[in-house]
């Protein structure tokens, strides 16, 4: 295979690591930005383990593609009552799904462009606030 087939490799594997990192370290932006941080880290060891510099750059891409796009999901979970310890499970488990996905030939560049993509999608479906009650109350 080529040079694009590793590169593919590394920036699903990077958009894996970014998801599950964003999982982990779900909860305050603090920790979201933190998690972003070190999916870039993780991409880019990845990238140098498996080639070279061109897999590195792919591999950190890919992680902060990954971290930014679950961290909606993840964010939007918890502040619907989900616990952090299934959520973390679950993203998880999609982050292994994700890295098995990543070896397929082109999957990995398709896995960082609809990541991100889901979760602008998620932006754009979510209610900006709740009434409840307030709507009905008489002034």
């Amino acid at each position: 295979m080529g040079s694009w087939y590793w590169i593919g490799v590394c920036a699903g594997l990077g958009v894996a690591a970014g998801v599950l990192l964003a999982a982990v370290f779900a909860g305050t932006r603090i920790a979201l930005t933190a998690a972003l941080v070190l999916a870039a880290g993780a991409g880019v060891a990845i990238g140098f383990a498996l080639g070279q510099w061109d897999e590195a750059i792919g591999g950190g891409v890919g992680g902060v593609l990954g971290a930014i796009g679950s961290a909606q999901l993840v964010t939007g979970t918890m502040r619907r009552g989900g616990a952090r310890f299934g959520i973390t499970v679950f993203v998880g488990l999609a982050a292994v799904v994700l890295a098995a996905i990543a070896w397929i030939p082109i999957a990995g560049y398709l896995e960082a462009a609809l990541v991100p993509a889901f979760a602008a999608r998620l932006r754009g479906r979510a209610p900006e606030r709740y009434a409840g009650l307030r709507s009905l109350a008489r002034d």
